[in-house]
């Protein structure tokens, strides 16, 4: 199990590396362009080509997605009742919020809990992706307004994607084709600018980061509990949703704070500290969940 983390970890720490490493080279490399047309069409791309490729069914599994809700939603409200000194609320709230569903989630949790939990594994990752681009938009936009974030491409990206999922035959196959290559861009792109952003030395608190993520992983905790007792939910369902709490901080956050000016130094810590802890709390919650669920 650790070997396999380390397979899929050490790659997003490779990419944050080149992207330092280019950041250090060229000092005065805008990253601005880049990450504004991450945001408006290689993400929207991703969201609409894994809700096109993975549809989701509510009648059949709706505890599951109550719980997926409920396992983004209240970690908000506990991290919401906690100050730290120099960070905004919507920045610690969104991070504590929206983990790292996709290039670490998924494969994480096919690996530990098998390949016939894929269809309720993209159930917890779609849910992620709608809520990041909808509620977590609707926190980060206070100083742009709070309906900005009805702008964002991928809002109508997602809203498409969950309407045509079941309907293909409604566009031709090139349009899904061209939006799934579109897609495979964002989240290497997303790394890579993270490393140009750290490159600039803006490391910042590591003692803060750490204190962060530690609030992240506790209240993700209590959030599973609570959500454990309340709804009746199987073992299977139970092991996903209990990893899927102590994911690290998505990379699409540090993003997001960049566009909406929401303190993207300390995101850029957050998130890469919280990504180097979990090599330690990822297989521990992976052999709990094994032993006693």
């Amino acid at each position: 199990m650790l070997l396999t983390l380390l397979n899929i970890v050490v790659p997003v720490f490779a990419v944050v590396a080149v992207g330092f490493a280019f950041g250090r080279h060229q000092r005065h490399a805008d990253m601005g362009f880049v990450n504004l047309a991450n945001v408006v069409v290689f993400c929207p791309a991703l969201v609409f080509s894994a809700l096109i490729q993975n549809p989701v069914s509510v009648t059949e599994s709706w505890p599951l997605i109550l719980a997926g809700v409920l396992t983004i939603v209240l970690p908000g409200l506990l991290l919401a009742l906690i100050r730290f000194r120099g960070l905004e609320r919507r920045t610690l709230v969104v991070a504590g919020m929206f983990r790292n569903a996709g290039n670490i989630g998924i494969p994480l949790m096919m690996l530990a809990y098998g390949a016939d939990q894929l269809g309720a594994i993209i159930i917890l990752f779609v849910l992620s992706n709608l809520l990041h681009f909808s509620l977590g938009l609707f926190i980060l936009s206070k100083d742009a307004g709070r309906w900005q974030w009805l702008k964002n491409p991928n809002v109508w990206a997602a809203m498409l994607g969950v309407l045509l999922s079941d309907h293909r035959a409604m566009l031709p196959e090139f349009v899904y084709t061209s939006a799934d290559l579109l897609g495979q861009i964002a989240v290497p792109l997303m790394l890579f600018a993270l490393g140009v952003r750290l490159s600039g030395g803006e490391m910042g608190d590591l003692g803060m980061a750490f204190r962060v993520n530690l609030a992240y992983l506790l209240a993700g905790a209590a959030s599973f509990l609570l959500v454990a007792w309340w709804l009746p939910l199987s073992a299977d369902w139970l092991r996903l949703l209990a990893l899927s709490v102590m994911l690290p901080p998505a990379v699409l956050n540090y993003l997001l704070c960049e566009q909406y000016r929401c303190q993207p130094d300390k995101m850029a810590s957050i998130v890469l500290l919280g990504n180097a802890l979990s090599v330690v709390t990822i297989p521990l919650v992976v052999y709990l969940t094994l032993t006693y669920l």
